[in-house]
């Protein structure tokens, strides 16, 4: 009884929660959609402060009557990413392609026999426990074959091409570098989002502040979507809990 109310409790709540989203797009069938009005832009939760890591503030120095300043980044001084808050361009071109195929086979035959010629008279009187017509030089007789036979085949083939840009938030004692990028781009209901992290050298970062994803080590790349159509392409809820529960 209780397991049972607890189940219906349970999908009192979802059914619930699944009539607050069905019902928001039940009211607006029909409906011209609204254009946002104008506001501050401050008050916009993405205008929000962004707090990154960043490298020591520099002393700025200009001396007098010159043009130069102690803080100027052009002329002859790397422009390629070195200190935390620096941005870099990853480049991302997976065209991966891997066939495997293996088989096996596996064969054994087996005979054994034994019989007792004679054992103190004892095999006289085999046929008085035994049926008629067995006799004592072929008593045990054994034989078994086996045969095992296996084939197996994978193949695979994926590409994925994309750019972003990664930011650097830390720099190890040897030098090499941790740098993260997260990238959202959102078109009507559907939205795609690009993860990536990892570990870089410096002398990796080609002259125009790129990198190739395979000169990154522990490198973690994710690239999904959320919205209407990623989850039309899902099972529903009820037939995943179905094909988890389910022992055969």
């Amino acid at each position: 009884m209780k397991n049972t109310t607890t189940l219906s409790v349970s999908l009192i709540a979802l059914l619930s929660l699944s009539a607050c989203g069905a019902s928001e797009r039940l009211k607006n069938i029909g409906k011209v959609p609204e254009v946002t009005p104008i506001q501050n832009p401050n008050n916009n939760s993405v205008a929000k402060t962004v707090s990154m890591p960043m490298p020591p503030v520099e002393i700025v120095k200009k001396e007098n009557n010159s043009l130069w300043a102690s803080n100027r980044s052009t002329f002859f001084k790397d422009q390629r990413a070195g200190q935390l808050g620096d941005i870099l361009t990853v480049m991302i071109d997976i065209n991966d392609e891997a066939e495997l195929e293996n088989e096996s086979e596996r064969s054994r035959s087996s005979s054994e026999g034994a019989g007792i010629g004679g054992l103190f008279g004892i095999e006289s009187q085999i046929t008085k426990v035994l049926p008629t017509g067995t006799t004592g030089e072929n008593l045990v007789d054994f034989d078994t074959t086996s045969r095992s036979r296996g084939s197996g085949s994978t193949e695979r083939e994926e590409e994925v091409r994309m750019t972003l840009a990664a930011t650097i938030t830390q720099i190890l004692p040897n030098g090499n570098m941790v740098i993260q990028g997260h990238q959202e781009v959102r078109v009507n209901y559907e939205k795609r989002i690009l993860n990536l992290a990892g570990i870089i050298r410096p002398e990796d970062i080609t002259t125009d502040n790129s990198i190739s994803y395979d000169k990154i080590a522990e490198a973690r790349i994710s690239y999904g979507g959320q919205g209407h159509i990623t989850d039309m392409q899902q099972p529903r809820y009820g037939q995943q809990a179905f094909d988890v529960l389910m022992p055969f």
